[in-house]
């Protein structure tokens, strides 16, 4: 059985209304003491507790323990909903229909970085829905909002089963063409709560990736791809982060890759597997999306600031297929995302 319950997690100023407003807080658990916890400021995650294959629980996911964390300039996109566009628009700037739009320019003073200074991460989500299992969150971003053409109804559906998968629906709506490329930017380490470096180097993982995006020496995509084959970057047979750091280690400070994946579209389906030996945690990820971009946290900043974990961990985020952006050509927008992850705890993990 899953249930939820409510506390709050402090008070901040709407950065849209300029009025201050309570956060809310929700913790969704199941029978085999899973538990998750989400926010409104950003519809983020604060926290995923599993327990190991001894039965200890501890917390995989970053978070902060308050919430002035989350305001922090620095705070590197823990746990949050992106958008309207996750990664970089490049030059801030792109056309449609004809017409050339500027965005937000807040990477490098000339590039869009995760929706810009005030994008849906860094916002107040209306609490649309409570339900048994989880909590749907719903933001109304409007024409103009960072530089974007069009009002876009976000919503963002987080919930967990009794057989421990977390899930979540990022879905839009939009009054005209404009670009949506939603996602969550949760930082895992199976490990739990203060493994740290250690823990991280642990993991052993799989994706089902032929190619990479290519970017350009700022990391934006240039619209080309690499092929992984007889490539260090390939992670399509398990691979031990460790291992792997080390054989990047001459063409890269860690993992920062947008891996393309085999999908159907339409389909949910499995896209890579994460698994922490010592611990017998085991993340299998199903996706209807057709990249995953696979992140070490090598550039996660210093935070002063109190976290409830150690900053080693790594992300994997979902993204749509694009240049730098993507937008549809529909005045009502199908930005539809689907992600489940199955936590499962084991001694030996194959495949």
């Amino acid at each position: 059985m899953v249930c939820v319950t409510e506390d709050t997690f402090g008070t901040t100023i709407n950065p849209l209304t300029k009025k201050e407003v309570e956060i809310r807080r929700f913790t969704i658990t199941n029978d085999r003491r899973m538990s998750m916890q989400l926010i409104n400021f950003g519809a983020t995650i604060t926290s995923l507790k599993v327990p190991d294959s001894h039965g200890m629980v501890d917390d995989i996911t970053l978070g902060f323990d308050n919430i002035e964390g989350y305001l922090t300039e620095n705070n590197p996109y823990i746990g949050c909903t992106v958008g309207r566009v996750c990664s970089r628009v490049g030059n801030g700037n792109f056309i449609l229909d004809g017409k050339k739009y500027e965005v937000t320019k807040n990477f490098l003073g000339k590039h869009m970085l995760h929706g810009g200074t005030n994008g849906f991460s860094k916002v107040i989500w209306e609490v649309d829905q409570v339900r048994p299992d989880g909590v749907v969150f719903k933001f109304t971003s409007p024409d103009g909002h960072e530089g974007f053409p069009g009002e876009v109804v976000a919503t963002a559906t987080y919930t967990i089963t009794d057989d421990n998968c977390m899930r979540f629906c990022l879905e839009a709506t939009t009054s005209k063409p404009t670009p949506v490329n939603m996602t969550n930017h949760a930082y895992f380490n199976l490990a739990g709560h203060n493994a740290g470096k250690q823990g991280m180097v642990e993991h052993i993982v799989k994706i089902k990736s032929d190619c990479i995006t290519d970017m350009d020496e700022e990391t934006v995509p240039n619209g080309e791809f690499i092929c992984l084959e007889n490539h260090p970057l390939d992670l399509r047979k398990l691979t031990n982060v460790g291992e792997g750091l080390r054989k990047i280690s001459k063409i890269a400070k860690g993992y920062d890759h947008n891996y393309v994946l085999k999908y159907t579209p339409g389909c949910i389906e499995k896209q890579a597997k994460v698994f922490h030996p010592p611990s017998g945690r085991c993340m299998e990820i199903l996706s209807n999306q057709p990249c995953m971009h696979f992140y070490t946290a090598h550039n996660m900043p210093d935070l002063e600031v109190s976290i409830s974990m150690n900053l080693i961990a790594f992300a994997i985020p979902f993204t749509t297929l694009t240049k730098s952006l993507t937008y549809s050509p529909y005045h009502i927008a199908n930005s539809l995302t689907l992600i489940n992850i199955v936590m499962t705890n084991t001694k030996e993990e194959k495949g």
